[in-house]
């Protein structure tokens, strides 16, 4: 388990993350989403002793993670899958990792063969590797020591679909064997699909967490319909009391869409599409964000393009 408490690091006058506390789970993936610069990498490197915190504290499993002894037998950490000595194989890479940890040399195979590593690509040197090649190869080592819990910054990154499928999965397994997994991202889809909870962080304060259905269950439930006869059906949902408006070659009907089919079903008209209009997880993360985001903000659209010759 990992318990964030009070957790506040300041760089003078600027507060990079600001009073943050938060639980992540044994058996759960845990979601860290932000726009970029939010805090969730200061957070990450508050948690295994890279950076002090200004105050509070973030223990893993009760213990500060500098008085884990051997931690990477109990903590597998990513946080940049680049920071490896590019001279080195990715098989040297993970022989020294379990030699500091004192596993057999068997694990490194065992490792490399769950990530996907050819014998090839594992003696070839780092700076010859693909970003995707990295990442699975942090991965290798954050579960060289099989830990109990996973720290990783965005793992995905670099990773084609058939790769973002294969970690996905490779996480679900992990917390179904009751391991903790706290997962930052900005693949707000991904995030959707694999985390059990999410915490949404904007200039170093947390905003909004919990898990999907708590969190989306504050919007007005909407339902997009289309049926072979729209306007009966729009004419059926209105004498009901429902809002409805034209949405693209169907409706938008303020209603769960539970309630837009049991209409449907009463005045038997055939319906060809239903499904949730309401507000995804990117709604809601835009929304709660919208002072951090670059794109959109009004000082944005009050800048004049630079002069030819001028500085761009």
């Amino acid at each position: 388990m990992i318990n964030v408490e009070g957790l506040t690091r300041t760089y003078g006058a600027f507060t990079a993350v600001d009073d943050v506390s938060f639980v992540c789970q044994p058996g759960r993936v845990t979601g860290f989403l932000g726009p970029n610069g939010a805090g969730k990498t200061t957070t990450m490197r508050v948690m295994v002793g890279l950076t002090p915190p200004s105050r509070g504290r973030v223990t893993i499993g009760g213990h500060l993670y500098r008085d884990i002894p051997n931690p990477g037998r109990h903590v597998g950490v990513l946080l940049d899958a680049s920071a490896q000595h590019v001279g080195r194989t990715g098989r040297e890479i993970l022989t020294i990792g379990a030699e500091t940890m004192g596993l057999p040399k068997s694990r490194v195979d065992e490792m490399l063969a769950l990530v996907s590593l050819t014998g090839g690509e594992a003696d070839r040197r780092l700076r010859n590797y693909s970003l995707g090649m990295k990442q699975r190869l942090g991965i290798a080592h954050a579960l060289l020591g099989d830990p109990s819990v996973l720290i990783l910054d965005e793992p995905a990154n670099g990773l084609d679909p058939a790769g973002i499928r294969w970690m996905r999965g490779l996480l679900k397994g992990y917390a179904e064997r009751g391991g903790t997994v706290l997962l930052s991202s900005h693949l707000l889809h991904e995030v959707e699909q694999i985390a059990d909870e999410m915490i949404l962080i904007g200039r170093g304060k947390i905003v909004a967490q919990g898990d999907k259905k708590s969190l989306l269950a504050g919007g007005a439930e909407k339902a997009l319909v289309t049926a072979l006869d729209n306007a009966q059906l729009s004419s059926a949902l209105q004498a009901k009391g429902f809002a409805v408006s034209a949405a693209g070659e169907g409706l938008s009907v303020e209603a769960a869409p539970v309630d837009v089919g049991r209409v449907a079903a009463e005045h038997q008209i055939v319906l060809t599409d239903l499904r949730s209009g309401g507000a995804g997880l990117e709604d809601l993360f835009l929304q709660l964000t919208a002072d951090t985001q670059r794109e959109g903000h009004p000082e944005a659209a009050t800048q004049q393009p630079a002069q030819a010759g001028g500085p761009a």
